[in-house]
Order: structure tokens, then sequence, then C-alpha cells
């Protein structure tokens, strides 16, 4: 995490209160799976390099305080989840207001993300799952359950490719907004490694409580 900010949300929830705080709206980002077990600056064979330094300041410069980290290994999805609940739960006994905290996944990053809104159970929280469904996770996957308000974003030429309608439809959490998002930028899955304004902007519009974004 970026220590500093890391720092303040304990901090917070210490005091259960932290006024500098409840104006702001966060944004957790958790980054693909090649990220995981390779540095910031190599190559994807068919991808190129994953931007990250790059989409987090797209992110910071919309006004978001961003929390992330490059995860290292292939870590366990649910276990890492927690972590995240963990300390989102800090940030709202420090005082932030659930609907100003936006959990955002890309691939790997989108099913860490799925775990964090099936273990938070909070209806307030807002959730972009980006490139991290397939229809085989119905099955392969029954424990997710969306909760919260849920955008997801896929690319029609990824193999991630397709519609969560089905994941929503058996999720038993009440969904209070619920949009998906298809792109056509013909990248597949590489669309993800790059700070697109395709995905990037609905996700800040999304963290900002913009539920009815036409785009």
């Amino acid at each position: 995490m970026k220590i500093s900010l890391f720092v303040r949300i304990l901090f917070c929830a210490v005091l259960f209160s932290c006024e500098e705080n409840n104006d702001k709206r966060f944004i957790f980002f958790l980054h693909n799976r090649f990220l995981e077990t390779h540095e910031l600056n190599e190559m994807h064979p068919e991808f190129g390099r994953t931007e990250y330094k790059e989409i987090l300041t797209e992110f910071e410069n919309s006004g978001l305080k961003v929390i992330s980290e490059k995860r290292n290994g292939n870590v366990n999805a649910r276990e890492y989840a927690i972590g995240v609940v963990n300390q989102i739960d800090s940030l709202i006994q420090g005082g932030t207001e659930p609907n100003k905290i936006t959990i955002v996944g890309t691939s790997k990053g989108g099913y860490i993300a799925q775990y964090v809104s099936t273990i938070a159970k909070n209806l307030d929280l807002n959730f972009v799952f980006i490139a991290s469904f397939r229809n085989s996770d119905i099955q392969n996957i029954p424990e997710i359950n969306y909760c919260g308000n849920i955008l997801t974003i896929y690319e029609k030429s990824d193999v991630f490719g397709v519609s969560a309608v089905e994941r929503k439809h058996n999720s038993t959490c009440i969904i209070k907004n619920f949009k998906e998002i298809e792109l056509n930028t013909g990248l597949r899955h590489g669309f993800l490694f790059k700070p697109l304004k395709a995905w990037i902007t609905p996700t800040i519009k999304w963290a900002s409580g913009n539920y009815k974004m036409d785009k």
C-alpha cells in the first residue's frame, strides 16, 4: 500500500473519527495477475507493459485518494480480499461513508474485488469489476455473491468479454445500482494494461457516485 495513506487510515480507525477523510472519495485499485509475478517494467509477450503507475496517476488526477500496492507472488484471491476488507472497515470507522469508497479490479484484481464485495456485504460500497467474469465462474466459483453498487466493464474481443448479469441474478444481496459496459477496442485482454479512457473514465464516474451515466 502507499504507506503514508495506509498509516493515516489506521490512525483514523484508532480515533474512530477523522474529519479530513469525511469528504474524500477513496479508490482501492487491484491490478491484474501478470504484475503479481513480474516487475513493473517487464513486457507481456502479447500486451506489453502493465502501465500500473500511469493508471494510478489517472485516478489521482481526478481527485480520488488511491490505495493500491503491487502484489507479489500468486496470492490467494479470497485471503487477499480479507485484508482489503479490513482496510475498508478502518476507513469507515474513521468516518468515511461507504458510498465514498470504490474497489476497482482488473482481471485477477477484479476477482479479488468480487471477493471483497462478497465478504464485506455492504450495500453502499462501490465496485468496478473489469475483465473478470466468464460464464464458467457460476459453477467454478459459486461462493461469489455481488453486493454493493456494481459496474462491470468488459472488452468484446477478450476471453472475459461476456456479461455478468447471470452472476447478478444469482447473488442474494440487494444491488442498488448495476451497470455493464461493453468495449470494442479490439485489444483483447490487453485493453486493461493501459489507462484507456474507455474504462478509466466510467470508473471515475462510478467512484464519484454517478450511477446513471450514459457511457
